[in-house]
């Protein structure tokens, strides 16, 4: 709970920030790619979550990582939450803020996910489904999952509708399980 607030805070910052300098899609982009870079490279949170790094060295690498991707303002704020000693809160501060500005451009953060890579035609039919149930834009995220065989899953503002081959499987073994009948012979 401590570490949402923290989050949520230092977004929040961010988005006024953003807000008042008018730069609200450039740093959305760039916490796009600070979030990535969190969530795909493990040594780069192992860096930020080790105490014993010094506040300078952490600013360094920070520094040589994004400078030139990212612009100024994005740069400033991630060297001060550095300064601040919550660089462990990087990665989920880059994704307050984006679900902050998701929010303010009435767009819904969707996941779709198939067995097999989804073609154009599925992308924008599923897309287009969420945004009449919605009334909001969609991202739309896709993953590619063969443990669910066959179907799709779809996920949405804390909705899932869940029509894989794997999930129906599992409920037809549990009705198998459940079986009142039973046989005379």
């Amino acid at each position: 709970m401590q570490d949402y607030r923290i989050n949520i805070n230092y977004a929040k910052a961010l988005f006024l920030l953003a807000q008042d300098t008018h730069e609200q899609e450039q740093v959305a982009e760039d916490m796009r790619l600070v979030n990535q870079v969190c969530m795909e490279n493990r040594q780069f949170s192992i860096i930020f979550r080790n105490p014993e790094l010094k506040a300078a060295k952490k600013s360094a690498i920070l520094s040589s990582t994004f400078e030139s991707h990212i612009s100024r303002t994005s740069m400033a704020f991630l060297l001060f939450v550095v300064r601040k000693s919550r660089s462990i809160n990087l990665k989920g501060i880059s994704a307050a803020y984006l679900d902050l500005y998701r929010e303010s451009r009435g767009i819904v953060l969707s996941k779709l996910t198939t067995a097999e890579p989804s073609d154009e035609s599925t992308r924008q039919l599923a897309t287009q489904v969420i945004a009449d149930y919605t009334h909001k834009q969609v991202e739309l995220q896709t993953v590619t999952d063969p443990s669910i065989i066959g179907g799709m899953a779809i996920e949405f503002d804390n909705n899932l509708y869940d029509g894989t081959i794997s999930s129906k499987i599992a409920k037809l073994r549990l009705a198998f399980d459940d079986n009142q009948y039973e046989s005379k012979l």
